[in-house]
């Protein structure tokens, strides 16, 4: 019995270590900075992020030749620097695990630098399910 007390510990404790996932609202106020740049609405990237990290700050998705990271799920392959892919071009010049916490400035600085040389479409998620009917996404939050 006492060898499942310590056990028991850690596994209370887990949920204050886990990820931050923010809610529709919460995440157009945070990226409220990229509204409108190359023309892409608030909405627009409130869908495009719930369909590329489910709004979880912490969000590390492995693909076969790269690992995407954070909120906007920045790729370590092209545009952030990790132990992982060390040959990175790294055009942001950021370490990738700086898109894994809750400040979203450094996140915005490069998804700028993504649409001005990829476009929108460098978000897989954006034409299939956020280019129309957009509505859904607005937050309602007075």
């Amino acid at each position: 019995m006492v060898r499942f007390v310590p056990l028991f510990l850690v596994c209370i404790s887990l949920p204050a270590f886990q990820a931050t996932e923010l809610t529709k609202c919460e995440v157009s106020h945070a990226i409220k900075g990229i509204e409108g740049y190359q023309g892409i609405t608030l909405l627009e990237w409130a869908c495009v992020l719930f369909h590329t990290s489910g709004y979880d700050t912490q969000a590390i998705v492995k693909n076969n030749d790269s690992t995407e990271y954070g909120l906007f799920q920045i790729s370590n392959r092209f545009w952030c620097k990790s132990s992982e892919f060390p040959e990175s071009e790294n055009i942001c010049g950021i370490s990738c695990d700086k898109f894994l916490d809750d400040n979203f400035e450094d996140d915005i600085a490069c998804a700028k630098k993504i649409l001005a040389i990829k476009g929108i479409d460098n978000w897989k998620a954006y034409k299939p399910m956020c280019s129309e009917k957009l509505e859904q996404w607005r937050c309602e939050k007075p």
